[in-house]
C-alpha cells in the first residue's frame, strides 16, 4: 500500500502549474478571445450555428429566443442558458453591433442600460447579413469536430464573407490577456480587402487611407488619427471619443435661450448614467450655467437636451461637459486573436491578410466540393447520352432482365447470367436471338458503363426518351463540361481566384455596405473655445454702471428717420446705456478705463443677454476697480506691429503707441496712458499712421489735422496737445478720417439731431488749435454727443439716456454745412437726451 502511494505522489507546484496552463489555454482559446478568421468566439458561433440548423433564417419566421437557446447549451455550448442568452442580446442590438447578425422581435435592452425581457418572451432569427456569414458551410469549406459529447459535429470556423473581426470587432478578457477590437465600417473594410488583394505588398499607410479609423454603431466623433494609427501599426492604441452635440436656442419669447443638445454618444456610454452625472454636477455647482437636463430621446433618435442659463456661455459649459463627464470617453485598443491556434497581437494589415487568406482557403476547398459535384453529374450525363444513342439494345436488356441488380450487372458488361433467359422479348429489327445477344454483348461492352451510370440509366424516366428530354440531357452535358473547365481553371491559377473573391466582396459591398457614422477629425489636442464658437458679429453694449453685454446684431432691426425707436436695456436706478459697439465673437475687447488703464477679455466671454437686459458687472469679468469709468471698448483680432492706438483725453491731450505694446496685458490690467490730475481718458481709436485725426468737442467745435503730427510715444508716456480747448469747453468724439477728405462726418447732438458734413469742409490744420465750427449748437439741439465718419450705406445706432434705441441708414439724413443744425434722427421727451451713438458695420446689415 506504501508503494503504491509513493507511485501515485506528485510535485504540488508541477501539478498546479500544468493545470492552471491548461484552464488558462481553454479560456484563451475556447471562451474569451475571436478566431482571427471569422471573428467570432465560439459562444457566437455556436448560436449562430444552431439558428442555421433550426432553419431559424432572416427568411423564416421569428422563433422563440428561449428555442434558440435552449439547442445552443443542449447540442454545442454546454453552460448556463443566461450566458448564450445575453450573446443573443448582443447580436441582435444595433447599439452594440454596428452589423447586428441576428434579428431580433422584442425588448432587447436600451442604450439606457435597461435589461432585456426574458427569453421566453423575445423572438429571434438570423439578420440578412448572417446569409453571408455561414453561406458555404455545405459545401465542405470548413472542418467540423465532435461536439461535447461526441453526438453530433460542429464547424470549427464559420466560412463567413464578411471579415466580422473588424466589422463588429469584438471585446474579451482571457487569462493573463485581453481583446478590444472596435467595429468599423463594412464598405471600408471591404475595400481594404480588396487593395490587399490585388496589391498584397499594399502599406499600411495606404489600407489607413481607406479605413481611416473605427466606425462606432453610435455615431459621434474621434478626435487625432494618432491613437488610430498605432493600434493599425503597432496592434495597440487609444482613440478619444466625443459626443455629438450643438448649440440650440429653445423656448419662445422671454423663455428662449441657449440649449446644448447631444445627439449622438460615445460607444458603450450608458445615456442614463450619463445624463445621471450631468445632473449630479449641476447639482453640485460644478455646472453653474446649465439649469436643468432632460432626455428627449425617442423612436426617431437620441436628444439629450442640457438648458443653460441666461448668462451663460455654451461653449464653457460643452467644455466643462467633455472634461467631466462620459461625452468624451476613450476606446483602448488591443488587436489579440487566435491565429492557428495561439493568441497574436494585430495589426490592420495582419488582420486582412489573415481574412484574404482564409477567404482563399475557403473558395479553394468550395471549388474543389463543386468540381468533385460537377464532374460526378458529368459523369451521369455522359452515361445517359451514351445509352441514349443505344436504346435498341438497352430497353431490351432491362426488359428482359430478372431484377434490378442483374439489370445493372449486364449493363457494366457482367454478362455471367445473360444465358440462362430462355426467351427474349422486344427483339428489334427482326434480328435472330443468338444475332441480336451477340450484337448486345459487344454494344454494351464498347460503351463501359460504370456502376454509377448505369444506376442512373436504370433510374431514367421514360419521358425523358422524348426528344426535347434528350436534347435537354446534352445540353445540361455541355454546361457541366464548362462548368467544369471554369472550376479547373480557377484552382490553377492564383489570380482568378482572387478575382472570384473580389467580385463577392463587391456583391456584398452592394448589398449591405453603408455609410461612415463616426467622424474622424484631424486635431487630436484640446478644441480651444474659439473653435467651438461661430465667428460673427454681435453687438456689445456698456452702461455707466458698468454693465456689459452682448446681442446679435439681428435684434436691432433698421427703421426710418424720426421713429420711436425700440427698447433697448432698461434703465435701472438712473443708469443707462453709455457705449454700444459691434465685435467679433473670436476678438478680444481691450477696455480702456478713465484713469488710463487697459485691459483685456474675450467678446466670447461675455455674457449673451436679451436686448432689454443689462448684462454682467464688468467688475465680475475683469479686475477693474468699481470706482472707475469705462471710457473706451476696442475689439482686437491681431495686435500687429504697423497698426497704433491714438488716445485722447478729455482736455484735448493726444497720444499714439504701437498696438503691439499692449500684446500683453495682464489680468490686473496695464498703464496705457499717463493722465494728468483734474483729466480723463476719452477715447481711444485704431490708426495706421497715414491718416488724420479729428476731434470734435461738446460746444460744437472741430479740429482736423495730420496724424504724423503726432509721433508714436512708449506705453507710459503723457501725450501733447491735440485741441485748445475754451472755457467750460471738453472733447466728446475722436476719429481717423481719409487724407483725401472725400469723406463725410455725422454729428449727433442731445436732442437727438443729427447732419452730414464733408470732411474738406473742416479747414486742416496743425494740431494743438481751436478748429473751426462743426455744428450749430441752441437750446433745442443740445450739445454734441457724438462725432464720426460715415458712407452712403452706413447705419448708425442710436441710444438714449432712457435707454430707448434706434438703427437706421444714413442715406436718410440729409448733408449740411457745418454751421447748420441738422434734422431730426430721434424723438427725445423732455426729460430725455441722447448719450451715444455709434456706427454700425455694413455687412451685419438686416433690413426688417
Amino acid at each position: 500500500m506504501d508503494s503504491l502511494l509513493e507511485r501515485n505522489q506528485i510535485n504540488i507546484e508541477d501539478e498546479m502549474r500544468r493545470s492552471y496552463l491548461d484552464y488558462a489555454m481553454s479560456v484563451i482559446i475556447g471562451r474569451a478571445l475571436p478566431d482571427v478568421r471569422d471573428g467570432l468566439k465560439p459562444v457566437h458561433r455556436r448560436v449562430i450555428w444552431s439558428m442555421n440548423e433550426l432553419g431559424n433564417t432572416y427568411n423564416k419566421p421569428y422563433k422563440k429566443s428561449a428555442r434558440v437557446v435552449g439547442d445552443t447549451i443542449g447540442k454545442y455550448h454546454p453552460h448556463g442558458d443566461t450566458a448564450v442568452y445575453d450573446t443573443v442580446v448582443r447580436l441582435a442590438q444595433d447599439f452594440s453591433m454596428r452589423y447586428p447578425l441576428v434579428d431580433g422581435q422584442g425588448n432587447f435592452g436600451s442604450i439606457d442600460g435597461d435589461n432585456p425581457a426574458a427569453m421566453r418572451y423575445t423572438e429571434v432569427r438570423l439578420a440578412k447579413i448572417s446569409d453571408q456569414v455561414i453561406a458555404d458551410i455545405e459545401k465542405e469549406t470548413v472542418d467540423f469536430q465532435p461536439n461535447y459529447d461526441d453526438s453530433l459535429s460542429e464547424p470549427t470556423v464559420l466560412p463567413t464573407k464578411i471579415p466580422l473581426l473588424l466589422v463588429n470587432g469584438s471585446e474579451g478578457i482571457a487569462v493573463g490577456m485581453a481583446t478590444k477590437i472596435p467595429p468599423h465600417n463594412l464598405t471600408e473594410v471591404l475595400d481594404a480587402s480588396i487593395a490587399l488583394i490585388k496589391d498584397p505588398a499594399i502599406s499600411a499607410d495606404e489600407l489607413i487611407k481607406i479605413v481611416p479609423g473605427p466606425d462606432f454603431p453610435t455615431g459621434g466623433f474621434i478626435y487625432g488619427r494618432e491613437g488610430i494609427e498605432s493600434a493599425y501599426k503597432t496592434g495597440r492604441g487609444i482613440v478619444q471619443m466625443r459626443a455629438r452635440a450643438a448649440v440650440d436656442r429653445i423656448g419662445r419669447g422671454e423663455r428662449e435661450r441657449d440649449a446644448i443638445v447631444v445627439t449622438e454618444i460615445p460607444y458603450q456610454v450608458n445615456k442614463s448614467k450619463l445624463i445621471e452625472k450631468i445632473a449630479e454636477l449641476m447639482q453640485e455647482k460644478k455646472l453653474d450655467g446649465a439649469s436643468e437636463v432632460r432626455d428627449e430621446s425617442n423612436r426617431e433618435g437620441m436628444r439629450i437636451v442640457i438648458e443653460l442659463k441666461r448668462d451663460a456661455i455654451p461653449q464653457v459649459i460643452l467644455n466643462k461637459l467633455y472634461k467631466l463627464t462620459p461625452l468624451q470617453a476613450s476606446f483602448g485598443i488591443i488587436n489579440i486573436a487566435i491565429v492557428d491556434g495561439q493568441p497574436k497581437l494585430l495589426t490592420l494589415k495582419g488582420m486582412l491578410e489573415a481574412f484574404v487568406e482564409f477567404r482563399k482557403e475557403v473558395v479553394r476547398r468550395r471549388t474543389e466540393f463543386e468540381l468533385k459535384k460537377a464532374q460526378a453529374r458529368a459523369h451521369i450525363l455522359e452515361g445517359l447520352n451514351k445509352a441514349i444513342d443505344a436504346l435498341d439494345y438497352i430497353i431490351p436488356l432491362i426488359r428482359n432482365s430478372r431484377s434490378v441488380d442483374e439489370a445493372r450487372q449486364w449493363l457494366t458488361a457482367n454478362f455471367a447470367t445473360l444465358d440462362e433467359v430462355k426467351k427474349w422479348r422486344g427483339i428489334t429489327g427482326g434480328k435472330p436471338e443468338a444475332a441480336f445477344l451477340k450484337d448486345l454483348r459487344k454494344v454494351i461492352s464498347s460503351l463501359e458503363f460504370t456502376d454509377i451510370q448505369a444506376q442512373a440509366i436504370l433510374d431514367l424516366q421514360l419521358r425523358r426518351l422524348s426528344a426535347l428530354e434528350r436534347q435537354k440531357i446534352l445540353d445540361e452535358y455541355e454546361q457541366m463540361i464548362r462548368l467544369i473547365a471554369e472550376l479547373e481553371n480557377i484552382l490553377q491559377n492564383e489570380p482568378v481566384l482572387r478575382q472570384v473573391i473580389v467580385d463577392e466582396l463587391l456583391e456584398i459591398r452592394k448589398a449591405f455596405g453603408d455609410a461612415r457614422r463616426t467622424e474622424i477629425i484631424d486635431a487630436g489636442v484640446e478644441l480651444s473655445i474659439e473653435d467651438l464658437i461661430k465667428d460673427e458679429d454681435v453687438a456689445i453694449t456698456v452702461t455707466k454702471a458698468g454693465y456689459i453685454k452682448r446681442t446679435p446684431v439681428s435684434t436691432y432691426s433698421r427703421q426710418g428717420r424720426g421713429g420711436k425707436g425700440r427698447l433697448g436695456a432698461t434703465a435701472k436706478n438712473d443708469d443707462f446705456v453709455e457705449h454700444l459697439f459691434i465685435a467679433s465673437t473670436h476678438a478680444y475687447l481691450m477696455i480702456f478705463t478713465d484713469d488710463g488703464q487697459v485691459y483685456k477679455i474675450k467678446v466670447h466671454e461675455i455674457p449673451e443677454a436679451a436686448a432689454a437686459a443689462r448684462g454682467k458687472a464688468v467688475v465680475n469679468l475683469v479686475q477693474i476697480s468699481s470706482e472707475r469709468k469705462l471710457v473706451a471698448v476696442m475689439p482686437v483680432r491681431d495686435f500687429a506691429e504697423d497698426v497704433f492706438l491714438t488716445m485722447v483725453t478729455k482736455q484735448g491731450v493726444i497720444k499714439k503707441t504701437a498696438l503691439s505694446d499692449y500684446q500683453n496685458i495682464r489680468v490686473t490690467g496695464i498703464n496705457a496712458i499717463n493722465i494728468d490730475e483734474g483729466d480723463e481718458l476719452l477715447d481711444v481709436i485704431r490708426t495706421d499712421g497715414k491718416q488724420q485725426i479729428f476731434i470734435a468737442t461738446h460746444d460744437g467745435m472741430a479740429v482736423r489735422f495730420n496724424e504724423s503730427d503726432v509721433r508714436p510715444m512708449g506705453r507710459v508716456a503723457r501725450g501733447v496737445r491735440g485741441v485748445n480747448l475754451r472755457k467750460g469747453d471738453f472733447v466728446v468724439a475722436v476719429c481717423a478720417v481719409s487724407p483725401e477728405g472725400n469723406q463725410k462726418i455725422l454729428s449727433v447732438s442731445e436732442k437727438g439731431f443729427g447732419k452730414q458734413t464733408q470732411v474738406d469742409s473742416y479747414r486742416l490744420t496743425k494740431r494743438g488749435g481751436i478748429g473751426v465750427i462743426n455744428m450749430k449748437t441752441t437750446e433745442k439741439t443740445g450739445k454734441v454727443v457724438a462725432a464720426f465718419p460715415v458712407e452712403d450705406d452706413s447705419e448708425i445706432m442710436i441710444i438714449t439716456q432712457q435707454a430707448k434705441l434706434i438703427r437706421l441708414g444714413v442715406d436718410k439724413i440729409r448733408e449740411t454745412g457745418r454751421s447748420a443744425q441738422g434734422v431730426t434722427l430721434i424723438k427725445c421727451d423732455e426729460e430725455d437726451c441722447v448719450t451715444s451713438a455709434t456706427l454700425l458695420a455694413t455687412e451685419s446689415e438686416e433690413t426688417e
